[in-house]
């Protein structure tokens, strides 16, 4: 990445529902372009992973200093130098304007799927503290991203390397170094 006097940093924030594809995506993302990863529920505290395994959905209230803890990362990676790449839900769009607070360029993926799409993934899923009983809650809080936001939609009902492929050309991110063969 070159110095930031040059070229600020670049945040990707990898978005949508649970069960959209959120890491998968974002640390193929990070792995062709060579930035940072991060996974945004490790910024939860322990109070919002316990009241999300009880199956409760968390409120603006519990997301609050998560969101800013992980607006803080940004910021400070970005003050490095550094692009990066991190998940997170950013369901709705006064979430996604306290990581645009950040001081990088933050930039949206929203990753789109019919919600019985994702309901049959997060049924497959093991080891992961998020409930499939949440979907709809999830759902029913998302506001897609708007025609101000700087941001793309792309559907996960292709591929995992299309999916990175797609984010990388709408972004105009897409180099011959971070093509890889679908």
């Amino acid at each position: 990445m070159p110095s930031s006097a040059s070229k600020p940093a670049l945040c990707l924030v990898v978005m949508g529902p649970s069960g959209t594809g959120k890491t998968t995506t974002a640390k193929n993302l990070s792995q062709r372009l060579g930035w940072k990863f991060a996974e945004a529920d490790e910024f939860h505290p322990q109070a919002n992973i316990d009241k999300m395994s009880a199956g409760i959905p968390l409120n603006d209230e519990d997301r609050a200093p998560w969101l800013a803890s992980i607006r803080d990362w940004i910021s400070d990676e970005a003050a490095m130098g550094e692009s990066t790449v991190i998940t997170c839900s950013a369901l709705k769009r006064r979430y996604r304007d306290i990581l645009r607070g950040a001081e990088a360029r933050v930039r949206f993926v929203e990753l789109d799927a019919p919600q019985s799409l994702i309901g049959d993934r997060l049924a497959q899923r093991r080891g992961h503290y998020m409930p499939p009983s949440l979907l709809a809650s999830q759902y029913a809080d998302f506001e897609p991203l708007e025609a101000d936001e700087d941001g793309v939609k792309i559907s996960v009902e292709q591929g995992p390397d299309a999916v990175a492929t797609d984010a990388l050309r709408q972004l105009e991110l897409l180099r011959p170094e971070t093509l890889r063969a679908l």
